[in-house]
């Protein structure tokens, strides 16, 4: 068995679906084995597998269906147990993957031995660079250049912009410190001997603890720049107690790990400021979503949609339109025929919240390059999926 992929999932079935197809374009003549581990969705997940991927045409697509949520880093575990696969990955629910990504990826890992784990360049929905695609440890001082506003204000200085290493060209291959989670490919002969995830966290900091023991067995992990969609946590509620809590305790729980040399002398201050910059991030959140509802004699904007595909596509965006109440444009276009999508159509993105694709006209390589290379980020990605009456954006599921 050449790969096993390692999917967590929580309630978010539809991106689930999206991500898998994905893979399995991409692992096409790759000997492959899936497992999706369900931390126990509420949207009837593992039914919902079972009824798009039927186990005779998907034998290599595993399901582990846990009855409580135990956590990324276990749940991982579990699957990382089963799989027999000489590389590794573990892979995020919402990640939309390029069908050159995952041979890429393989190529470089057997190409260089000294490589302990390989992370790609994500996208954020807007098709804009996500700066977690790379990243530096999370040493005091690196957290304190993140804290303190220090590494954004000089992202281009090696000393205080080391927290996403944004020194670094993103479009070349680059040795780096952390490998996001959301995609990690690690030989499973590295895992044998540095193991899994670290239990003890429950939902964020697994992919800096790993990455940093990797590194610490004298291996090296490589940023590639080749790139994904990720949605980024679209079964997070970002702005909950909850989420605020549990990123920050990662926090503590690494630094206890990894930095109590330091002694009380910094340990102390340290901790301090991960609680003041925690309870200030919560209070923040909370003020901003105070400050964003709606006045009663106020109306929120409405989005606009532009649809780009086949005919059959279009007149399906259009029933779907006119379901959902959606306000739309519509550009008829393949790959062949409209190569640069709507930035040659004539439309301006400027004038659009969303831009949907055909996925049966546009391969998602074709997608990603169309969205990674414009000049301004304004629009955000749609997919429109004719054979399901499917569209998927970073907001919302239409069917």
């Amino acid at each position: 068995m050449k790969l096993s992929v390692i999917i967590v999932s929580y309630n978010v079935k539809h991106y689930l679906e999206q991500c898998l197809r994905s893979v399995f374009r991409s692992a096409s003549g790759i000997d492959l084995e899936v497992f999706v581990v369900d931390n126990d969705s509420h949207d009837a997940t593992p039914q919902y597998l079972h009824e798009q991927f039927s186990p005779e045409l998907y034998p290599q697509l595993h399901v582990i269906a846990n009855h409580v949520n135990v956590g990324y880093g276990k749940a991982n575990n579990q699957a990382l147990g089963e799989s027999r696969g000489d590389y590794v990955l573990f892979l995020n629910p919402d990640t939309l993957l390029s069908d050159s990504c995952l041979p890429e990826c393989l190529r470089f890992m057997e190409q260089h031995p000294e490589a302990g784990a390989v992370g790609v360049r994500m996208l954020r929905p807007d098709g804009s660079f996500a700066p977690e695609s790379r990243r530096g440890l999370p040493t005091p001082f690196t957290a304190f250049c993140k804290f303190s506003g220090l590494s954004r204000l000089l992202p281009r200085s090696r000393v205080f912009g080391r927290y996403y290493m944004s020194y670094l060209d993103a479009s070349e291959v680059c040795p780096i410190d952390v490998v996001s989670g959301a995609f990690m490919m690690v030989p499973r002969a590295v895992l044998s001997e540095v193991g899994g995830f670290d239990e003890d966290f429950f939902m964020y900091g697994e992919d800096i603890d790993l990455s940093y023991r990797i590194l610490k067995s004298g291996r090296q992990n490589y940023y590639l720049p080749l790139p994904i969609l990720h949605y980024k946590g679209e079964s997070t509620e970002k702005t909950s107690y909850r989420y605020v809590y549990v990123f920050y305790e990662a926090m503590l729980i690494f630094f206890n790990k990894h930095y109590r040399h330091y002694g009380l002398l910094l340990s102390l201050p340290v901790k301090a400021a991960i609680f003041l910059f925690g309870t200030y991030a919560y209070f923040k959140q909370q003020f901003s979503k105070l400050g964003s509802r709606p006045h009663a004699w106020s109306s929120l904007p409405q989005h606009r949609y532009l649809f780009v595909g086949s005919a059959a596509m279009l007149e399906q965006a259009r029933q779907l339109s006119k379901r959902w109440m959606l306000s739309a444009d519509y550009v008829e276009g393949t790959e062949l025929s409209l190569p640069e999508g709507h930035l040659a159509s004539g439309f301006s993105e400027e004038d659009y919240r969303f831009v949907v694709y055909d996925m049966q006209s546009y391969t998602t390589d074709a997608l990603l390059r169309i969205f990674d290379g414009r000049p301004s980020a304004h629009a955000l990605i749609g997919t429109f999926y004719p054979d399901r009456h499917l569209m998927i954006t970073n907001r919302n599921i239409f069917i």
